[in-house]
């Protein structure tokens, strides 16, 4: 018999904690620095991470009338985007594990007005509470590398997206350029969580973040993953040198 999440391990950053606790651990992270979450994405980025955004929803290629799901939506970057794109005709749900970060995510879409025209859910990556064959694209913008089990993750998606869906990875990866990831590592757990503690007063959670991505699978490991969770026609594109990737895949007919 196999052991029980109870007894199995996972990483937590670079601490090793029981798979049931994993969850837990992460959603007190992300409670945490919830309210300072798009200051501190702009400030660790300096505003790159906008770019990374408006990249993935130009490969999602969003029209008029498709069901969408951005899992892990957090505050509500991508959802904003693909609304426009969308012109309020359509499904557009944003999902995400965290009460406080959907939230901020509720607060900043009621302020721009389209929170009507959006779907808020409370769910598991890992067992996505929608029926098989719902949606003709799912995004997913940092939030893969916080999942307890990616593959049963990625293998969820992969029920609910339709026969010819799309999916879109956007995650932190491994730098590609030369030299830069000394320069990356330098910034990540010298500056970072300082910056963490600064501006969100919380260090320790900034330091996870930067632990988590450096735990991530690497650009050719993530794709070996969507493959084996039933995906075809699996690329990515380096953005930033590799500090981040996007990763995209179809639900082949």
């Amino acid at each position: 018999m196999g052991e029980s999440s109870q007894h199995k391990t996972t990483h937590f950053g670079y601490r090793d904690v029981p798979e049931s606790e994993k969850q837990r651990l992460v959603g007190d992270v992300f409670r945490s620095v919830a309210s300072k979450y798009d200051v501190m994405n702009d400030l660790m980025s300096m505003g790159v991470h906008r770019l990374w955004k408006r990249f993935a929803i130009d490969q999602a290629g969003v029209r008029p009338g498709m069901r969408v799901l951005d899992l892990a939506g957090g505050t509500g970057d991508l959802a904003v985007l693909m609304h426009r794109q969308m012109k309020g005709k359509g499904e557009l749900v944003l999902a995400d594990i965290n009460d406080a970060m959907l939230e901020v995510g509720r607060d900043r879409l009621m302020d721009k007005g389209i929170a009507g025209a959006v779907e808020f859910v409370q769910a598991n990556a890992e067992e996505l509470p929608f029926p098989s064959d719902r949606f003709d694209v799912v995004t997913m913008a940092f939030g893969l590398r916080n999942v307890t089990h990616k593959q049963r993750a990625l293998e969820s998606i992969f029920r609910v997206l339709k026969p010819g869906g799309k999916l879109l990875v956007l995650e932190f990866s491994k730098p590609v350029a030369p030299g830069l990831d000394k320069i990356y590592d330098a910034y990540s757990f010298s500056i970072l969580p300082k910056l963490g503690k600064l501006v969100a007063n919380d260090e320790t959670s900034y330091r996870y973040l930067a632990e988590s991505i450096r735990k991530h699978p690497d650009q050719e490991t993530l794709k070996e993953m969507m493959s084996r969770a039933g995906f075809g026609r699996v690329d990515y594109f380096n953005l930033t040198g590799g500090i981040v990737a996007l990763h995209k895949a179809w639900k082949i007919q």
